[in-house]
């Protein structure tokens, strides 16, 4: 079975520039493997396009800071390692969901809207220790 996207260990980048160049050919390729991440999981109705972007992005940006290129070119590594694992479908559709769309905020959950209609014994027994 051949498989689209192979992972190559890269030489290490010499400068910090080479290392900028190849994080910048890394968010290409992961934005140019979206549209396919999105047919091979069916996310169309979970999220769009745009928002794996912004995704893709702000996890890029998190490592902002760091400035050794031996870190960058590891980074880069296991960010190519994630690709071809989500490309190559060795994930499932809940982990993609769960790492990308919903992400470290958690389910946004409307709790209020469900209290409306319960009983006072309710409403005290789940805010006990109990539940």
């Amino acid at each position: 079975m051949a498989f689209a996207m192979r992972v190559k260990v890269p030489p290490n980048s010499a400068t910090l520039q080479e290392a900028r160049h190849r994080t910048f050919d890394f968010f290409r390729a992961a934005c140019r493997s979206i549209p396919s991440i999105m047919d091979i999981y069916n996310l169309y109705d979970v999220v769009t396009p745009s928002q794996l972007r912004s995704t893709i992005a702000a996890e890029i940006r998190k490592n902002a800071h760091i400035t050794n290129p031996k870190v960058i070119d590891m980074l880069l590594f296991k960010g190519m390692e994630e690709l071809s694992n989500i490309t190559e479908h060795a994930k499932q559709r809940h982990h993609i969901i769960g790492q990308y769309v919903v992400g470290n905020q958690g389910l946004v959950q409307d709790v209020a809207t469900k209290d409306e209609n319960i009983s006072k014994f309710l409403k005290n027994f789940y805010k006990t220790n109990y539940f």
